[in-house]
């Protein structure tokens, strides 16, 4: 059985790994250029190479592409081959960025007095690359592995996750640093990341929540399922306290990128339609997120399943 491979499919497929290649190269930026000849730590493997560094002077690309590659052999089973595909991507062109950024500047002295300024930046292109990494389904390597692992089963922000697991690994440069002026700006890098790593994850994420009041609702609903990206409507039942006169509320959900397309077609149809917009915090159904819940229907037919391969084996022992 074959694969067809579409056109849309291969260029969403490129678009992710150029995605994923400038977000490395985004990350090796603000490590090798700002935090790591500044002594100041970061989470994850990069955190753990930058202590080695400092402590014997081995190449952070080393050992970089090697505990990575102990992490990648643990994650194939859980986050698939895809994902992992592209990690692996990912871990090679940063291995690659990181070994020539050490050669083209091993010595950067950009802002070198100011530690809170080289903090700030070098975490703001860490979170970026990071953000961008994860957006395109795929992974720098390192935490956001582990990160990646339990977002998929749990509704936690990857912000949170690499807190979690970065927070030690900060702690533990102290051992070779002596420096807790140096460890406190680690933790900074790591608020830092972690905030803008939300910002860039979530930002093609967060959705909007319409009520349109219009005469005209039918033709702004048919507008709104009939193009592109066809979301759904609901009409709900009002009165008007001051008109006195029935009519209808159309509720709208969609993403807050699709939100100024949105308005331009209700102003097409009915420039005097009231409308007001709202945050919500998510949404899951279908054409948005997918619940990070297991299902109770998928478990008990797991179990049935479990239940009769069981009695099947038994009977067949029976007879043998």
């Amino acid at each position: 059985m074959g694969i067809t491979i579409t056109k849309k499919v291969l260029y969403r497929e490129i678009v992710d790994y150029i995605m994923i290649a400038i977000g490395c190269i985004s990350y090796s930026i603000g490590w090798t250029i700002f935090l790591l000849p500044n002594n100041i730590s970061t989470g994850g493997v990069a955190g753990l190479s930058s202590i080695l560094f400092w402590a014997w002077d081995i190449k952070v690309s080393v050992t970089y592409f090697i505990m990575n590659a102990l992490l990648l052999s643990f994650a194939l089973k859980t986050l698939g081959w895809r994902f992992c595909v592209k990690t692996i991507y990912g871990v090679l062109v940063m291995t690659f960025a990181v070994g020539f950024m050490r050669e083209a500047f091993p010595n950067p002295t950009i802002l070198s007095d100011q530690p809170f300024m080289v903090a700030l930046i070098g975490s703001l292109f860490c979170g970026l690359g990071l953000g961008f990494c994860l957006s395109y389904n795929g992974s720098s390597g390192g935490s956001d592995i582990v990160a990646a692992i339990v977002n998929k089963y749990h509704d936690i922000s990857l912000g949170r996750v690499l807190i979690l697991v970065d927070t030690s690994i900060v702690t533990l440069s102290y051992v070779v640093l002596k420096d807790w002026e140096r460890v406190i700006y680690g933790y900074l890098c790591l608020a830092i990341v972690a905030f803008v790593l939300d910002q860039v994850v979530n930002a093609g994420r967060r959705s909007v929540q319409f009520l349109i009041i219009s005469e005209r609702y039918e033709e702004i609903c048919k507008q709104i399922t009939e193009t592109p990206p066809h979301r759904g409507c609901t009409t709900i039942d009002a009165h008007g306290y001051y008109s006195g006169q029935n009519t209808k509320v159309v509720l709208v959900v969609t993403r807050q990128r699709e939100a100024r397309m949105l308005y331009h077609l209700i102003n097409d149809i009915d420039p005097h339609a009231f409308v007001t917009q709202s945050q919500v915090m998510s949404v899951f159904g279908h054409g948005f997120d997918k619940f990070k819940v297991k299902s109770k229907t998928a478990k008990t037919t797991a179990e049935q399943s479990l239940k009769k391969r069981n009695k099947t084996s038994g009977c067949v022992k029976n007879r043998t």
